[in-house]
């Protein structure tokens, strides 16, 4: 084995993308994104509270040896990824959740809005009826 990771180098980094999404808090906003998840490639994962969704496709500047067929002229963000970043040497993304099937993520979405409905329903109680809390919004 060389002693450059790239030698050795997948190209995981360069076959996928993933883009963030704002937190869920709704029903209709796990619905979203169990639609994301019906398409082929797809999966959802948050990592330090931050949610994202996953799209596997390869770049097209890819060469099928793994390496940059534009290396000089490579955009701004493959230039920031360092060493200690790769997939290769870590493969440990320590997600906080991955969702790879609706399933897991309408599971989640009942378990985490159920919760959310009785945390609201406790403050209301403590606050008594009628009292506004600070956490809602005035309308007008």
């Amino acid at each position: 084995m060389g002693s450059v990771h790239c030698e050795h180098c997948t190209g995981h980094c360069c076959k996928y993308l993933a883009l963030p999404l704002e937190t869920p808090e709704t029903f209709r906003d796990f619905g979203d994104m169990r639609w994301y998840l019906m398409h082929k490639g797809v999966t959802i994962f948050v990592e330090e509270g931050e949610w994202y969704v996953q799209l596997t496709t390869a770049c097209r500047h890819l060469l099928p040896d793994n390496l940059c067929g534009i290396y000089d002229t490579r955009p701004q963000i493959c230039r920031e990824y360092k060493a200690g970043d790769c997939d290769y040497i870590d493969g440990d993304y320590g997600y906080d959740q991955l969702f790879t099937h609706v399933d897991q993520l309408e599971a989640y979405a009942r378990k985490t809005l159920k919760k959310r409905r009785q945390r609201q329903r406790k403050r209301i109680s403590r606050n008594g009826p009628g009292k506004t809390l600070p956490d809602q919004r005035q309308a007008g």
